[in-house]
């Protein structure tokens, strides 16, 4: 049987591609790459391409700079057809194609600062215990006129929920991202209209952790390109509008094993079985100390606030949207459809590092047998503070300032994360939130300028 190595090479040399983009992402989140022509495309499959990783934020510092990016032929896509530019005959097209890269060392063991290599690690102890892990993000996000920072970003379309309009432009962009996508090896579960102006909603079918992550950040960029072509933006920034919804990336999430799914029961009124309890229970115990992963820049805290459906308060419930861990009704006669939906990330997170920190999270409370209290059944939002903390029920960090403090206590994410990653992250976000806070925003100009 062919191995996936020489399919790549034998694919690059039939269809004549030209380049092929190394992709890897920094431990923001920041997608990177460099392309290689496919004369050096053997050698990085084989022994990986030297880059200076000093160059990257949070890889190498100066003394200690090369790293190679070695190129995982499993992720080995070929780009939609674009126009070649310059020097070819119209109608001629020049074939790009990408693959996912993990990052290692000179001497060829996996080097501490790829976010892909968090993930992996997060993944080979849940497969230690029997388990592999699989998610389904909803990814939201915005489309705007352009991407100016000069004032207010203005939306593209005025829908709401599942609208449907003829010739609408924003539903246009979003349907060519869905056919580029499918055309890409990507299936889309649904797409529609969100609740805010211009919002949208590309729904991912369930795929082990670490595709889905690497599909995420492909996602990202097919959206920007598309909405770009065109003349215009897309933006995964949690909150760009006030007064309307925020992006969320609520992620289905599920642990199997082998071929059934460990979060199923049969015999369970609700479907659910004690690994799956044992599972919420261990994200409900550690959803403070993640929270500064998952929700990761100043702004996914204008998110988090009451009124606007995003998760606000440490709860779990059956088909509840108001928790930030729900258990959606599993399909009639489908019990292995089963599983919950964590209702905290937003799209701007990195996915190989959120998807780590909930699987660790989880996996601790299977590990220590974590016991899972009751559900709440009421809407959060309707409850007071007092009624709130009468029932248990705390908030989630409401800043990053707060979801830090939290994470620099955490044995579990330093763990998770490893050193150089955990101290890095903690040191740059904290930069982040004291740049923040010497800011003078738009809204105290306008609230105290006129009245001080």
């Amino acid at each position: 049987m062919q191995s996936q190595r020489e399919y790549v090479l034998r694919t690059v040399e039939e269809r004549g591609i030209r380049f092929i983009q190394l992709w890897f992402t920094d431990v923001l989140g920041t997608p990177k790459s460099f392309a290689i022509t496919p004369a050096e495309l053997e050698n990085a499959l084989e022994e990986g391409m030297t880059f200076d990783g000093s160059a990257i934020d949070g890889f190498s510092r100066v003394q200690e700079s090369d790293v190679l990016a070695k190129p995982d032929p499993k992720t080995f896509q070929i780009l939609p057809l674009r126009p070649a530019r310059g020097g070819r005959q119209a109608g001629e097209h020049s074939e790009v194609a990408r693959v996912f890269c993990d990052i290692l060392n000179l001497d060829g063991s996996p080097f501490e600062g790829c976010p892909r290599h968090v993930l992996r690690r997060a993944l080979e102890k849940a497969r230690g215990r029997g388990f592999s892990f699989y998610a389904a993000p909803e990814i939201e996000y915005f489309y705007f006129a352009d991407a100016s920072p000069a004032g207010a970003p203005v939306p593209l379309d005025g829908g709401s929920y599942f609208e449907l309009t003829v010739a609408d432009l924003a539903s246009d962009l979003r349907q060519r991202t869905v056919l580029t996508l499918e055309d890409m090896g990507i299936p889309v579960e649904y797409a529609q209209h969100e609740d805010a102006p211009s919002q949208h909603e590309i729904d991912l079918r369930y795929t082990d952790a670490l595709t889905m992550a690497d599909t995420v950040m492909t996602v990202r960029l097919v959206v920007k390109e598309i909405a770009l072509e065109r003349g215009f933006h897309a933006s995964f920034m949690p909150k760009p509008l006030s007064g309307v919804q925020g992006s969320g990336m609520h992620t289905h999430f599920s642990l199997f094993e082998g071929d059934r799914n460990a979060f199923a029961d049969s015999g369970d009124p609700h479907g659910l079985s004690d690994v799956a309890r044992q599972f919420i229970a261990g994200l409900l115990r550690h959803a403070h100390e993640i929270t500064a992963v998952t929700n990761q820049w100043v702004n996914s805290y204008k998110r988090l606030v009451a009124g606007y459906e995003a998760p606000v308060h440490v709860s779990w419930a059956y088909n509840n949207r108001s928790a930030l861990v729900r258990v959606p009704i599993a399909k009639r006669g489908r019990l292995d459809s089963t599983r919950i939906e964590f209702r905290s990330p937003d799209p701007a997170c990195n996915p190989y590092l959120a998807f780590a920190v909930v699987l660790a999270a989880g996996i601790k409370g299977v590990e220590q047998g974590y016991e899972l209290g009751p559900e709440t059944s009421s809407n959060l939002f309707s409850l007071t503070s007092e009624e709130l903390a009468s029932e248990g029920i705390r908030p989630l960090p409401t800043s990053l300032h707060d979801a830090l403090v939290e994470m620099e206590g955490s044995e579990l994410v330093a763990e998770t994360l490893g050193e150089h990653v955990f101290e890095w992250f903690l040191r740059n976000k904290r930069a982040e939130w004291e740049a923040y806070t010497r800011e003078v925003t738009p809204f105290e100009i306008a609230r105290y300028l006129p009245r001080l």
